[in-house]
């Protein structure tokens, strides 16, 4: 237990100590409190980004939904004060992804941040390379890659892996909603422990349900074709209903805070607008859902991005009030939204 310790504060310490690329970020004047669309950096870790956004947005209240590896960039969605309370509902919304894969080199992360390796020389054309794709959209089992967040008894994958354990994860049910190359096949040669290793890359973009591991998905994809592959870019470009256009850097984000301004975060209502169906209420149903207090069903008067039907988002005029969702014929609170007010 003690050498755990002493492996996480040694990792805190290099984390902390690290360059980051966005430098020294000023101290948000006040907290901070809606959701935030960014354009992560490469080279940083999610884990970065939530602790820039503890910074600028002067609150402990910082969640993610989904992480990304710090070799890729692209779209990471955080959420500050009570919004953070919506995570858990934003974790599981579909994601699209740009990729670039490459043939003939094996990594044991499945991305270029890992141990490279020589595989055998890809022998393929872009029909083959497309029927194999073919067979990777879908419904597919996937086993996550091993250098991962996932909890083994307790503890991280990628901590397993990286103290010598040999970690065995189960396959898994993923929707892969589209998988297609975007580019020619171009062949080249890698260098791998000073050996010239021949490579054929190309591009590809990667619609998925959440849980999918692109970088296992190349893994999976090299093996089909009879050789390794690895992942040598990753950029997520959209989750749900937001797309990385609209988002902003953390240094974006730090040069709005030096100049005094209010950061760009999408208050509640939009956020639920935008993700849940919603349903209308009036005064007396809002008092009954703050009191855990059923009321009639209904239909909602608008959709959101979300493809479940429940949670609704209640609103009352332009104020979210509780998520809900059926029991009894009735409408039960699940998740209380507006303000509380103080004692």
């Amino acid at each position: 237990m003690r050498k755990g310790h002493e492996r996480n504060r040694e990792r805190a310490i290099a984390r902390i100590s690290r360059v980051k690329p966005w430098g020294e970020l000023p101290r948000g004047s006040s907290a901070s409190e809606g959701v935030f669309l960014i354009d992560k950096d490469q080279g940083v870790t999610s884990h970065d980004v939530v602790g820039a956004m503890r910074r600028l947005g002067a609150t402990r209240q910082v969640g993610h939904a989904g992480t990304l590896d710090p070799m890729a960039t692209g779209l990471l969605i955080i959420a500050t004060g009570r919004t953070t309370k919506l995570i858990q509902y934003l974790v599981g919304a579909e994601k699209t992804y740009t990729a670039r894969i490459c043939l003939g080199v094996g990594s044991d992360t499945d991305d270029a941040d890992g141990a490279l390796y020589a595989a055998d020389a890809p022998d393929v054309d872009a029909a083959r390379v497309d029927a194999a794709i073919a067979d990777l959209t879908g419904e597919i089992m996937q086993v996550p890659a091993t250098v991962s967040a996932i909890k083994v008894d307790g503890l991280r994958a990628h901590d397993l892996a990286r103290a010598g354990q040999d970690v065995q994860l189960a396959a898994r049910p993923i929707h892969i909603h589209r998988f297609e190359r975007t580019s020619d096949l171009v062949s080249g040669f890698a260098t791998v422990a000073g050996t010239p290793v021949p490579t054929v890359e190309f591009d590809v973009v990667v619609t998925a349900s959440a849980g999918t591991y692109v970088r296992a998905l190349a893994r999976d994809l090299g093996r089909a074709l009879g050789t390794q592959a690895h992942l040598t870019e990753l950029r997520r470009t959209r989750i749900g209903p937001w797309d990385v256009a609209d988002a902003a850097r953390v240094s974006d984000l730090r040069d709005i805070a030096l100049r005094g301004d209010s950061l760009p975060a999408a208050p509640m209502d939009e956020v639920c607008n935008a993700v849940f169906p919603v349903i209308a209420i009036d005064d007396a149903e809002e008092a009954a859902l703050s009191n855990g207090i059923f009321i009639d069903a209904r239909e909602p008067v608008s959709w959101g991005a979300r493809s479940e039907a429940w949670p609704a988002a209640a609103f009352n005029g332009d104020r979210p009030i509780a998520l809900v969702s059926p029991r009894a014929g009735k409408l039960k609170p699940d998740l209380q939204l507006a303000p509380q007010p103080r004692g």
